[in-house]
């Protein structure tokens, strides 16, 4: 696709936990756990005005699901303030000096008073109903090579709740993650490619990484992107998993609003209108009394009913895919589940189909007067009548092009509806907490942990002699600060390209191979690169050595050489192997001979050795 002629746009948020001392507004541990918890709470959440007289809309959406949450905990690494009982400590003031180190680092205007804000926020994910946010700095710009990246604004967080499990209209969280520093860096408009997007958002992350202050592994780091085209609308997409699905994201996402600008256009030529679409039903149950559906016959024999609402003028749009696998349908059904607890809804594009004939289509259609319309099938008549009002509200808003909304991202980079855009009203002042002055000691202190830029780190790299995209690898390898010990011990002592190449791609193809390398340790590395800097090993010996220490990581360096038979020979062992072998074997070409012999000296010799044992050979016969 061609994104510039389309005016697409791109905006990021940046989501890292920081890896401090306690969490945000309270002493407890900032930690994840997995072990039973030793308390649960069981509540409601309501919205309800801001000061402005206002209530956010997205907060009304999730209130009407009428969920209950229960909330589990830990005596000893969460507190009252968790649990909204107590009012919020004084914030962090390690994290807020890592905040104020991540604006410098974007040049990024830092505010003179830090406000805390409450974020209005009623998915159950916060006790509170809203989350506390603090608005560090704006206006800034980052630059990674050649890219320069607007930053609207960095803030300073908490992390909300982690849900464990959802039953229903019951959703668990688990309140170890509540409260865990999170920085957020947001981006201004972006007008580079897909994959582009994909290398900034990294850049933005792992240059918050390298501060040392943020914490490692799946999950601490999060990206929502905001995409919209020109005529369509902006949508954020939250919780992208994973930064190599963005691209897909961005690509499935222009498409939607290009199928949906498509069904607009449609249905406007073929004259439908807005009253076409009515906020009511057909009881159809008795059609479907013999019905031979598996989905419809487990709702019926269940006491529940079946009812069709009218759709007039949709006739081939409800099939029309806007997303790979995903139809105009599949939108409406998302709108359905996520506000009722009904599965979805079938709708006559795919009929006749799950079980339902054609002879039970017909009867449909000429009870509705119209061959386009929707089913439905529940036991709970409130639920049918507000699945009804979401199918018709988004049937009138596709007259209208593309919807503003909040979308989740699946797996495989499509989305699905989660809620309408938050409104104005959503942000307004934590009424328990002084302003913060930003003193000049405090930024003082925050420039310290300001990391060596990226750009001027991969220099450094290939300065010790390392290729362009091995420094890459090791910029985007989580043990970049491992690489830049050893490379100092042993500078001029082993290449950096030996240590970076171990490190980054060797011990993941141990992983790869099902190894534990969790119990390799920075003293295993070092032992390691101390045998080869005394040339007692060649670094072809260093994935089996790795791997015997995986399996028996407490052995001395001595004793795992000598039993997999790896010491190093001498030039004049070399040599004499390779005289009688070569003679034994008969070969001449020195390739063959060369791929030959390393794969029986593997591990023992160096291939310089063996090479010039070799030539030698084949000197003493005149070849």
């Amino acid at each position: 696709m061609d994104y510039k002629a389309l005016g697409l746009k791109v905006g990021l948020e940046i989501h890292v936990q920081l890896n401090t001392g306690r969490k945000l507004f309270c002493n407890c541990p900032p930690v994840v756990r997995n072990d039973e918890p030793h308390f649960r709470v069981i509540r409601r959440l309501r919205p309800s005005m801001s000061e402005l007289g206002e209530v956010d809309p997205a907060a009304v959406w999730e209130f009407r699901k009428h969920r209950t949450f229960i909330y589990e905990g830990y005596n000893d690494t969460t507190c009252l303030v968790e649990l909204d009982e107590e009012p919020p400590h004084e914030p962090d003031p390690e994290s807020l000096e890592v905040a104020l180190a991540v604006a410098m680092m974007f040049n990024a205007k830092i505010f003179d008073e830090v406000y805390v804000m409450r974020k209005t926020v009623i998915d159950g994910s916060n006790t509170s109903g809203f989350q506390r946010t603090m608005l560090i700095a704006h206006d800034g710009l980052a630059r990674f090579f050649d890219y320069k990246v607007p930053i609207q604004t960095i803030a300073l967080e908490e992390d909300a709740a982690r849900k464990i499990e959802e039953r229903g209209d019951v959703v668990v969280y688990r309140l170890d993650r509540l409260g865990i520093p999170l920085i957020e860096v947001s981006t201004g408009i972006l007008t580079y490619s897909p994959q582009e997007v994909m290398e900034v958002a990294y850049y933005i992350g792992h240059s918050i990484k390298m501060t040392g202050k943020a914490k490692r592994g799946l999950g601490t780091v999060r990206q929502d992107v905001n995409v919209s085209i020109a005529r369509g609308a902006k949508t954020e997409i939250k919780g992208v998993p994973d930064l190599s699905l963005i691209p897909k994201v961005i690509e499935y996402e222009v498409q939607r609003q290009l199928n949906l600008l498509a069904i607009r256009d449609e249905l406007i030529n073929r004259g439908v209108r807005e009253d076409w679409f009515v906020k009511d039903y057909v009881d159809v149950t008795d059609i479907f009394s013999s019905t031979k559906s598996n989905v419809l016959r487990r709702v019926l024999d269940s006491g529940g009913k079946v009812v069709a609402v009218k759709t007039p003028g949709l006739r081939g749009i409800l099939g029309r895919e806007v997303q790979p696998n995903r139809r105009f349908g599949t939108e409406l059904a998302d709108r359905v589940r996520v506000w009722t607890s009904l599965s979805g809804l079938i709708h006559s594009d795919e009929l006749p189909g799950y079980g339902i004939t054609a002879e039970e289509v017909s009867r449909v259609s000429s009870r509705l007067g119209t061959d386009s319309f929707i089913l439905l099938a529940g036991t709970n008549d409130r639920d049918l009548v507000d699945a009804v009002d979401v199918i018709v509200d988004r049937i009138r808003e596709a007259l209208h092009g593309v919807p503003e909304e909040t979308r989740a991202a699946n797996p495989d980079g499509t989305t699905r509806f989660m809620r309408p855009r938050p409104g104005a009203a959503r942000m307004y002042p934590e009424t328990d907490l002084r302003p913060i002055v930003i003193t000049q000691e405090m930024l003082e202190r925050a420039r310290a942990l300001i990391p060596e830029p990226i750009e001027s780190r991969i220099s450094r790299y290939m300065g010790y002699g390392m290729s362009r995209e091995l420094a890459m690898q090791v910029i985007r390898s989580p043990y970049y600060d491992l690489v830049d010990y050893l490379i100092t011990q042993f500078q001029g002592r082993v290449p950096a390209t030996v240590i970076a190449n171990t490190v980054v791609n060797t011990m993941r193809a141990l992983q790869r191979e099902g190894l534990d390398l969790s119990v390799i340790t920075e003293d295993h590395l070092a032992a390691i690169f101390n045998e080869l800097a005394n040339g007692s090993i060649t670094k072809e010996a260093i994935p089996d050595i790795i791997a015997a220490w995986c399996k028996e990581p407490n052995k001395p360096i001595n004793e795992v050489i000598s039993k997999l038979g790896l010491r190093r020979l001498s030039y004049e062992e070399v040599r004499g192997f390779v005289m009688e072998r070569a003679s034994k074997l008969g070969i001449r070409d020195k390739g063959k001979l060369m791929g030959i012999l390393m794969r029986e000296l593997r591990g023992r010799a160096d291939p310089s050795d063996v090479e010039k044992a070799i030539q030698e050979y084949l000197s003493s016969l005149g070849a």
